[in-house]
């Protein structure tokens, strides 16, 4: 069962006017979008889907697919409520970046000030380092991957919980040496939000994170939650849906715990994106730009992987790294790509921000492990195939506005010294070079008006392209780091019609 598309336009207001507005997806790409959850859903056995897309503040598209429950067969809408398994660790990040802001702990302490249970623990060699925040946060405690057990430990009371730290853990290797996927590392955050704060992680992420945003019908608690609104959770078995058990609401919430709907969803997604770019305007969030920004920043054991096949395209290598409830991966096709799965007995989902472009794909199901990244990165690349993803535009700063109409001088007189020069430009290649050079890509492009822009690459530099009388002038000009303007490198190049 399916409920008919819907296009949502203002439901979250957080576009900017510093950032450019996305193209907005024609019906047919959404179509294309559409077919591709569809076909995934069926192919998958997943009895209940939803997804959304947001660009530039805005849910413009959201799509319920199948049913919340087998039995009455409610459809799936926006504000059907899903648990999102491993993506809740990115609340449980942004939480301890925000008590960093507010001055009541240190990513770089040892974990054990603020969780007296670990000051006992035994380290696998005399020299280890202890375990820090920062390292929890990057799953580089020295923790072993464990997926297979930490979902099940979503239930274990904060109690028992205490006693687990308290007897100690074994470790994979010495802490800071690689990442390694932990639950238990983020569970332990989770304990840190509690005692920093002073009240239960899971109250101060919904006080300080969730509420602020309007996320009213997202929590931890699935039987506090709306009964007419859950999505149950099956695990497809033997040729049939069964039904998972309900995890009540532990000390291990905090790896995965969050329940929330699309409605709710989108308006986090387009928080998140907001913080990009970098820029002057009123910071209105709950946690400041900056601070979430640092989310794409890790410990960086960047590693490379291929692409799964089945998404299509060209094959491509992904270098891919951890930063802070997030995986940050550079694909050939979508470049920098802010991403994080979740999967759980009874549900699956999935996450893709495109901070550069101020767009994000998310998609949670109701099976068992039924992670939904390989839709969702198809339904990136149709977009980006039908041109609805497109890098944000940088200003151009007034030093880089300078730069050009330096490059600019250059060229009608033909001489370097037209420029106010950094000290490498000369000892690079001397005045006499640099006028034949010149002269010599006037001999090919001819006369050239110049009124074409500047094309940032960052405030210090930029790219330009003259279409000339018999050709065309390709360049290049760069600021050197000195606070009055000097250039530092110019280049002009000839493309032949």
């Amino acid at each position: 069962m399916r409920v008919k598309f819907r296009h949502i336009l203002g439901i979250v207001g957080l576009a900017t006017a510093s950032s450019a507005a996305a193209a907005a997806p024609d019906a047919a790409t959404l179509a294309t979008v559409d077919t591709i959850f569809a076909e995934w859903q069926q192919s998958a056995h997943v009895p209940g889907l939803v997804y959304g897309i947001v660009a530039d503040g805005k849910l413009i598209a959201v799509r319920g697919l199948g049913v919340q429950d087998i039995d009455s067969k409610t459809p799936v809408g926006p504000d059907s409520l899903f648990r999102i398994a491993s993506m809740s660790k990115a609340f449980t990040a942004l939480a301890i970046l925000q008590l960093r802001d507010a001055g009541k702990l240190s990513l770089d302490a040892p974990a054990e000030t603020y969780v007296p249970e670990l000051k006992g623990w035994t380290y696998p060699t005399k020299d280890s380092p202890r375990i820090t925040v920062r390292n929890l946060l990057t799953h580089s405690a020295g923790f072993v991957e464990d997926n297979p057990w930490g979902d099940r430990q979503q239930v274990m009371p904060e109690a028992t919980f205490t006693a687990f730290l308290d007897a100690g853990v074994p470790f994979a290797r010495a802490p800071g040496l690689g990442m390694e996927y932990s639950n238990l590392g983020f569970a332990t955050l989770g304990r840190i939000i509690s005692n920093v704060s002073g009240m239960r992680y899971q109250d101060y992420i919904r006080r300080t994170i969730m509420a602020p945003l309007g996320m009213r019908a997202t929590g931890y608690d699935v039987f506090a939650s709306l009964k007419a609104r859950r999505s149950i959770g099956y695990r497809w078995q033997d040729g049939a849906w069964l039904r998972e058990p309900d995890m009540k609401d532990g000390a291990f919430g905090a790896m995965g715990g969050v329940e929330t709907s699309a409605t709710d969803y989108a308006k986090w997604v387009a928080y998140l994106l907001a913080a990009w770019p970098a820029r002057d305007d009123a910071d209105a969030g709950p946690v400041k730009r900056a601070t979430v920004r640092e989310i794409v920043t890790g410990a960086n054991f960047a590693g490379a992987v291929p692409r799964n096949p089945a998404i299509g395209g060209a094959p491509c290598r992904q270098a891919r790294a951890y930063g802070m409830g997030w995986f940050v991966t550079d694909d050939c096709d979508l470049g920098r790509v802010v991403a994080h799965s979740g999967g759980y007995p009874g549900y699956g989902s999935y996450v893709m921000l495109l901070p550069d472009k101020g767009v994000g794909l998310f998609a949670f199901s109701s099976k068992t492990y039924g992670g939904a990244t390989l839709p969702v990165f198809q339904a990136a690349l149709a977009l980006q195939k039908a041109g609805a993803l497109t890098d944000r535009a940088i200003p151009v700063s007034a030093g880089l506005a300078g730069a050009y109409d330096a490059a600019r001088a250059v060229w009608r007189s033909g001489e370097i010294g037209a420029a106010p020069l950094a000290d490498n430009v000369l000892l690079d290649h001397d005045v006499a070079a640099w006028r034949a050079m010149i002269a010599g890509v006037r001999g090919v492009v001819g006369e050239c008006a110049m009124r074409e822009p500047v094309v940032p690459i960052s405030a210090m530099e930029g790219r330009f392209s003259w279409t000339c009388a018999t050709g065309q002038v390709s360049g290049r000009v760069q600021r050197a780091p000195t606070p009055a303007l000097s250039i530092q490198a110019l280049e002009f190049a000839p493309v032949r019609p």
